[in-house]
C-alpha cells in the first residue's frame, strides 16, 4: 500500500468533520469533535495552569553552574565570535545560544527564562497533538470519513497531549531552569518527525521537497542542543518501517540524509576531546562521558534495567518524585531485582513486536487493527528514546526525572492507544464513550494537580532540597546542598548563627570543594571578621572549581582595600576584570583606588 494511494481520499476528513450536524455527533464526537484550535487552546491553558506557581522559582542546583556562574553566556558577542571549530564541537550549541539571549534580554531575572521553557512545553505538548493526528493519515489507518473515526482520531491526539502537558515528571524538565537542555531537545527532534511525515504524505512536489528540509534542518537543530538527538534518524527509521509503505529505493533515499546525520554528535565529541578520527579506542573511550570509575558499563547496564522500571512505574503512579535519588548501584545480572526487571522489560518489548506483527497479519482482513501498530510505536519510542541516558555508555547519576521527557511521549501515545483499542472492543455504546472521556478527565485533572503541587516544591532550594533530604537522607550530596542552601537563606536574613551552623555541617560533608568555604567567607565577610573572611575565600580559591570565582576575588579586594594594601587590592580588581569584564564594581573600585580616594565602607 502506497501513501500517496490514501492521500487524495483523505482532503476533506477533517473539514468534514467540522460541518457535520449537532445531531449526527454521538459519543466522543458530542464533545470533542471539533476544530483542533479548541483543542490547541485546551493544551495551552492547561500548561499555563499547572507551571503558573514557577515564574519565580529561583536557580536550582546546576543552573547556577550553567547559567549563573558561566561567565561566556554573559557575553552575547562572545557566541557570534566562536570560531568554526568550536561551533562543530558545542554538541549544546543551541541550548547554549538560548541562555546567551535570555541573559542579554533581562540578566538575571528568573522570570524570562521560566517563559521561555513552558513556551518550549506548550510547543512540545502541540506537537504531539500534531503526531498523533498525522499518524492517523498515513496508510495503515481508516481513511473514511465517519464521526465514530474522525472522534476517535481527536480524542487520541488530544488525550495524548493532555497527559503530556500535564504530567508530573515532566516537572523537572520544565521547571529546572538549565534542563531545557531536554525540553529543547524534543523539540525539535518532534518537529524534525512531524515534518518528515508532511513531506511523505505530501502530493506537492514543492511541499514534499520544502517539509523534507525542514525536518533535515530540525535533526540538525536537535543534535546541536543535546546528545540524547543521536536516536532521531532511528526513530524516523522505525516509524517509516511502522506507518508506510511502498518501493524500497525511494524509501531509502527519503531516509538517507537522516541517517548521515547520525554522524553529527559523535564527530562533535571527537573534535571536542580532540580525539583521532581513525582510532577506535578513543571513540569508544569518548562514550564513557562523565560516569563514576568506580561504575563499569556493565554495572550501569545492571542498574538501569531497575531505573527503567522505575521511571515506567512514575508514569504509571508519580508519587515520591525526587530530585536527587539515592539509587543503588547493582553489579551483577543474576540478582532477583536487576533478573526480574530485565525480564518485565523484555516481556513489555516482545509485546510490541507481537502487537506489529499481529497488526500486519491482520491489516489485510479489514480489522481495526491500527490501534495495535499505535501501541507498538509506543513501545519502541519508549526504549529508543531512553537508550543513549540508559545503556552502557556510563553517566555520573544513574537516574534523573527529566530523562523521561522524550521517552514519555511513546509512553503516553501508547497509552492512549490502548485506551481507545479497548474501548472499540467493547461496542460502540454511548455510555462506554461517556465512561471513558470521563476516567480520563479525571486523570488529566489529577496529573495536572499533583503536577502543581509538585511545581511549589521548586519555589525555593530550600524547600527542594528539604524534600530531597526527606527521600535521600543518606546521601551526602543531598545533604550538603541542604545545609548549604539553608545557610544561604540563614545568611540573606542576617540570621548569623543558624547560618553559621548550617555552614559549618555542610563544611563535614565537603571540605574539599571550594563552596562550603566561600560560604563560610561570605559569613565572616557580613560579621566584618575580614581576616577570617580572608582566609576562607584563600582556601576556597585552592580548590579546583568549574564555578566562576569573581565575588570571590571581589570581596578579596575589598579587604585588602579596607586595610590600605592598595597593591594587592589593584592585583585583585584588574585580575577580575581580565577574566570578568562585565564586573563594574570592581572597575569602579579602581578608579576610587587610582583616583586617591580614601578607603571607605564595604558593598
Amino acid at each position: 500500500m502506497k501513501a500517496s494511494g490514501n492521500s487524495s481520499k483523505r482532503k476533506g476528513i477533517y473539514r468534514k468533520a467540522q460541518h457535520l450536524k449537532p445531531d449526527e455527533e454521538t459519543g466522543f464526537g458530542a464533545l470533542f469533535f471539533r476544530k483542533p484550535l479548541i483543542h490547541v487552546l485546551m493544551i495551552i491553558l492547561l500548561g499555563l495552569a499547572v507551571y503558573s506557581n514557577t515564574f519565580n522559582s529561583p536557580l536550582l542546583f546546576d543552573d547556577e553552574s550553567a547559567i549563573l556562574r558561566k561567565d561566556d553566556i554573559k557575553d552575547i558577542g562572545y557566541i557570534t565570535r566562536m570560531p568554526i571549530s568550536l561551533v562543530v564541537a558545542e554538541s549544546r550549541l543551541i541550548g547554549y545560544i538560548t541562555f546567551a539571549v535570555n541573559y542579554a534580554a533581562h540578566g538575571l531575572d528568573v522570570t524570562g527564562y521560566h517563559i521561555v521553557n513552558i513556551a518550549i512545553h506548550l510547543l512540545c505538548a502541540l506537537l504531539v497533538y500534531w503526531l498523533v493526528l498525522l499518524t492517523f493519515l498515513t496508510p495503515y489507518f481508516p481513511d473514511d470519513r465517519s464521526v465514530k473515526t474522525c472522534s476517535s482520531r481527536y480524542f487520541t491526539a488530544l488525550f495524548a497531549a493532555l497527559l503530556f502537558i500535564s504530567h508530573p515528571i515532566q516537572t523537572q524538565a520544565v521547571t529546572y531552569i538549565v534542563q531545557r537542555y531536554a525540553s529543547l531537545t524534543t523539540l525539535f527532534y518532534l518537529l524534525s518527525l512531524t515534518m518528515y511525515i508532511k513531506s511523505r504524505l505530501s502530493e506537492s512536489v514543492m511541499a514534499k521537497y520544502g517539509f523534507y528540509a525542514g525536518a533535515l534542518a530540525s535533526a540538525l537543530l536537535a543534535m546541536k542542543t543535546k546528545e540524547i538527538a543521536f536516536t532521531l534518524p532511528l526513530a524516523i527509521i522505525f516509524y517509516e518501517y511502522i506507518f508506510f509503505s511502498g518501493n524500497a529505493k525511494k524509501r531509502l533515499f527519503y531516509l538517507s540524509l537522516f541517517v548521515i546525520a547520525m554522524f553529527f554528535i559523535p564527530l562533535a565529541l571527537i573534535i571536542a576531546n580532540g580525539h583521532s578520527l581513525t582510532s577506535l579506542s578513543s571513540i569508544v573511550e569518548l562514550t564513557k562521558m562523565a560516569g563514576d570509575p568506580d561504575v563499569s558499563r556493565w554495572d550501569y547496564l545492571y542498574t538501569q534495567f531497575r531505573v527503567i522500571v522505575t521511571y515506567i512505574r512514575l508514569l504509571f503512579l508519580p508519587v515520591s518524585q525526587n530530585l536527587d535519588y539515592d539509587y543503588p548501584i547493582y553489579r551483577t545480572f543474576f540478582t532477583a531485582p536487576v533478573f526480574l526487571s530485565f525480564s518485565f522489560l523484555l516481556s513489555v518489548i516482545g509485546w510490541g513486536v507481537y502487537l506489529l506483527f499481529r497488526a500486519s497479519r491482520s491489516d489485510k482482513k479489514g480489522r481495526e487493527v491500527h490501534w495495535l501498530r499505535l501501541i507498538a510505536f509506543g513501545i519502541f519510542w519508549f526504549f529508543l528514546t531512553l537508550s543513549v541516558e540508559s545503556s552502557i555508555i556510563p553517566i555520573a547519576d544513574v537516574i534523573f526525572e527529566h530523562r523521561l521527557y522524550l521517552p514519555s511521549v511513546g509512553f503516553f501515545i501508547a497509552v492512549m492507544a490502548c485506551v481507545m483499542w479497548m474501548r472499540n472492543r467493547m461496542g460502540n455504546k454511548p455510555f462506554v464513550a461517556k465512561a471513558v472521556l470521563a476516567v480520563m478527565v479525571l486523570v488529566v485533572a489529577g496529573l495536572s494537580v499533583t503536577a502543581y503541587a509538585r511545581n511549589a516544591v521548586w519555589q525555593d532550594e530550600v524547600t527542594l532540597w528539604a524534600d530531597a533530604v526527606s527521600k535521600s537522607p543518606n546521601k551526602d550530596r543531598v545533604k550538603y546542598n541542604f545545609h548549604e542552601s539553608s545557610g544561604r537563606a540563614y545568611l540573606a536574613r542576617n540570621n548569623y548563627p543558624e547560618a553559621f551552623s548550617e555552614f559549618k555541617a555542610a563544611l563535614l560533608i565537603r571540605s574539599d570543594f571550594a563552596d562550603p568555604h566561600k560560604n563560610m567567607g561570605n559569613l565572616y565577610f557580613k560579621l566584618g571578621r575580614y581576616d577570617e573572611a580572608l582566609t576562607a575565600y584563600q582556601t576556597a580559591l585552592g580548590f579546583p572549581s568549574d564555578y566562576s570565582m569573581a565575588d570571590v576575588h571581589f570581596n578579596i579586594g575589598e579587604i585588602y582595600y579596607s586595610k590600605g594594601n592598595m597593591d594587592q587590592a589593584i592585583k585583585e580588581f584588574e585580575m577580575l576584570i581580565s577574566v570578568a569584564p562585565y564586573k563594574e564594581a570592581a572597575k569602579n573600585r579602581l578608579k576610587t583606588i587610582k583616583g586617591g580616594t580614601a578607603p571607605g565602607l564595604f558593598h
